[in-house]
């Protein structure tokens, strides 16, 4: 959010300001501007998502998750909440693709938030989810750059992003650190059936680079800042 920058990212009045923020949203451009009747009910879904930001999930198994928590969400209720916050531009959903049939899928979409900032300041619990934050931070960049952005579904294997704008297409696969050869084997291992040219892309906090097989690893920092991913 620019204005942190007049507050020169003093923790305690960033804080507080992205709290006000985030009320204001959910006040003003969510439960007010939809007539939203349970706003404890929508603070809950909205800390749902935020806790899985990155994480596939549907409406259905977020209402059985309250269901088990002694707390009624139809899923069309949450559903539609959902929708609400991404009017909003609080939230974003990522649909997933299927590689194999070529086709876009209806459930278990992905969700990212406009903001990791207001995640920290309202939940907390960013530097434990590093990992998510991450992908998070990634996935903003790909829109500001006005990629449209899909989940690669390949057998069991996920790819983080596809992303694809004109002619251009690239995938993106992030992780927190290449810490051991399990993981290194996990991330560039989900590129293994994907046979066209576009570029192919691991993205972590590693500093060294560990590219493979034509497939490029890159700093986080050095990605995001690269005028240019093709």
């Amino acid at each position: 959010m620019p204005y942190l920058r007049n507050l020169r990212y003093e923790d305690t009045s960033a804080q507080i300001y992205l709290q006000d923020l985030y009320n204001s949203i959910v006040f003003k451009d969510v439960v007010k501007s939809n007539n939203v009747r349970d706003a404890d009910l929508l603070e809950r879904i909205i800390a749902y998502v935020f806790g899985g930001v990155g994480t596939t999930f549907s409406a259905a198994s977020i209402s059985k998750y309250f269901k088990n928590e002694n707390r009624a969400a139809a899923p069309e209720t949450t559903m539609n909440y959902i929708n609400y916050c991404m009017d909003a531009f609080l939230i974003y959903q990522v649909r997933r693709q299927d590689l194999q049939g070529k086709k876009l899928l209806s459930v278990n979409e992905k969700y990212y938030i406009a903001d990791h900032g207001i995640r920290e300041a309202v939940y907390g619990g960013n530097l434990k989810d590093i990992n998510l934050i991450l992908e998070n931070i990634v996935y903003m960049e790909l829109l500001r750059r006005d990629y449209k952005v899909t989940v690669g579904k390949m057998g069991s294997k996920e790819i983080d992003f596809i992303c694809e704008k004109k002619k251009e297409k690239l995938y993106v696969q992030v992780a927190y650190l290449l810490a051991s050869e399990e993981t290194i084997q996990r991330e560039f291992g989900v590129y293994e059936s994907i046979r066209d040219n576009f570029p192919k892309y691991v993205v972590t906090l590693d500093e060294f680079d560990m590219s493979r097989e034509g497939i490029k690893h890159k700093n986080i920092r050095d990605f995001l800042l690269a005028p240019d991913w093709n």
